[in-house]
């Protein structure tokens, strides 16, 4: 389920898949140890800030399938990363509809709705 109780939806499928377990969607178990569970569209400013905490998105790493971020990329991302990005003005927008209901343990939803890119979306669609 999605943070607003609905069908979780697909993050991004092309022309990589992400996700923890690289099928598109912001899924979780408990060998997923960050919770890749918020759905962001990463901006250069999130990319750079979780790079100086060495954490690089924006470098390839085929062996992991990874094709590096580049601003505007959908991505599924950390949990608590993102929410360390907004405590320091950094976190990227979201999407609630594909971010994963499991990133409220980490996340409020307030906080979430604040950032979100699909609130107008999701409030007409009622989750």
């Amino acid at each position: 389920r999605n943070v607003l109780g609905g069908p979780l939806g697909c993050c991004c499928s092309s022309p990589y898949k992400t996700g923890y377990f690289r099928d598109g969607f912001c899924r979780t178990d408990e060998s997923d140890f960050g919770r890749h569970v918020v759905c962001a569209q990463v901006t250069e400013d999130f990319l750079l800030y979780t790079r100086g905490l060495g954490n690089d998105l924006m470098t390839p790493a085929p062996w992991y399938n990874f094709p590096g971020l580049k601003p505007g990329d959908k991505w599924c991302l950390c949990a608590v990363r993102w929410r360390e990005a907004m405590q320091v003005g950094k976190a990227p927008p979201v999407f609630l509809k594909c971010t994963h209901a499991k990133a409220l343990e980490y996340v409020a939803l307030e906080d979430l709705k604040r950032f979100a890119l699909d609130l107008d979306e999701c409030g007409a669609a009622g989750n």
